[in-house]
């Protein structure tokens, strides 16, 4: 399987959800970087189980502990190691699933690629390696941040429940002010509603996540097969249950004439800019200089606990009665997830930006 993520700033994972630990290493970090701990700890803190009603109740402490890479607080320019450690597992909720395959999971895909998986809570499969990620996409945010450049994403839609594609109508900074991590109070709690409802039929449900990037400069990406929004789209489509995503004005464009959607160049004050920005801060695979902006669909999360039916490793058709500690809903927890592999992506892409020309 493939590990590692990036190509200057690079990141490594490992960890099952029901072994021993999860962790990382993160190699390319510039040295002199301030490493806040209880930041790193809080990007953690916002993934991490258990932390509302709307949630899977595992509960973990989610604690991060850094091995190496730092000294007196400072990035040394070396690797940074770190480990989370497992705490609250319950592997015998997974005895049933051993030999089944739940409908839509990666149970048959890895026991097809493989030949063998671990059945306890998915195993590598698990949304719980994003752990790594997140210390990851922490560290990046640290660089970023005295780059002026600021990663913020946001739950925009749960069900038939969403908001305006318009991310400019929302203080983003409200975000984390309610628990499903939505800047429209009033839809939230709509959100949550829903969320809670179907949680208490057994069932799960999708949406989406829309990601805003600001501060960054123009000239990102690669003009061929590097396109930044390539970049984007393949560090997204690496997360769990995401099955979408579009840029700017996205697929709506697709309907519409250039004359309607082509984004208009002119002088802000000396500072080339456009009237519009259809193209989500992105045109030719290369950053502009505007607003990056994209949404992300997440489909319904896999397993219910209700009856399904489904198939074991031999063929045989039965009924699958799930149990264990599940998401009804992924969104509020990968808000913070789609915002690390957003900051690793840029950081990175930042970084190659200053390796072809001085």
């Amino acid at each position: 399987m493939s590990n590692t993520f990036g190509k200057l700033f690079r990141l490594t994972t490992f960890g099952e959800s029901h072994g021993e630990a999860i962790g990382g290493v993160v190699d390319g970090c510039p040295a002199g970087i301030n490493i806040d701990l209880d930041f790193i700890q809080n990007e953690l803190d916002r993934r991490k189980p258990g932390q509302s009603i709307i949630t899977t109740s595992r509960k973990e402490a989610d604690k991060v502990e850094i091995l190496s890479g730092v000294f007196d607080g400072i990035s040394t320019g070396c690797p940074i190691g770190f480990i989370v450690r497992n705490s609250n597992q319950k592997s015998s909720d997974y005895d049933n699933m051993k030999d089944i395959f739940r409908p839509s999971h990666a149970d048959f895909t890895y026991y097809s690629k493989y030949g063998i998986r671990d059945h306890r809570g998915g195993g590598r499969s698990s949304a719980r390696v994003t752990i790594s990620r997140c210390v990851g996409g922490a560290l990046a945010k640290l660089v970023l941040k005295q780059l002026g450049i600021s990663v913020h994403a946001y739950t925009s839609q749960v069900g038939n429940i969403t908001l305006d594609n318009d991310y400019r109508k929302y203080d983003l900074n409200t975000t984390e002010q309610n628990i499903v991590r939505c800047p429209d109070k009033d839809k939230a709690e709509e959100m949550i509603s829903l969320i809670s409802e179907v949680k208490s039929q057994g069932d799960t449900i999708g949406g989406t996540i829309t990601c805003v990037i600001k501060g960054c400069p123009a000239g990102l990406g690669e003009p061929e097969f590097d396109k930044l929004n390539a970049a984007l789209g393949c560090a997204m489509l690496s997360i769990n249950a995401v099955k979408g995503i579009e840029f700017g004005a996205g697929f709506g464009m697709s309907s519409k004439r250039g004359s309607e959607v082509n984004d208009i160049f002119y002088n802000n004050n000396g500072q080339i800019a456009t009237r519009t920005n259809n193209s989500g801060g992105i045109q030719g695979g290369i950053s502009n200089g505007e607003d990056i902006y994209f949404r992300i669909a997440f489909k319904p999360v896999a397993t219910l606990l209700k009856d399904q039916e489904t198939v074991d490793k031999d063929g045989n058709e039965v009924i699958l009665k799930a149990k264990g500690r599940h998401d009804p809903c992924v969104l509020p927890r990968a808000v913070p997830i789609v915002e690390a592999m957003a900051a690793m992506t840029i950081l990175d892409q930042y970084m190659l930006s200053k390796s072809i020309k001085v």
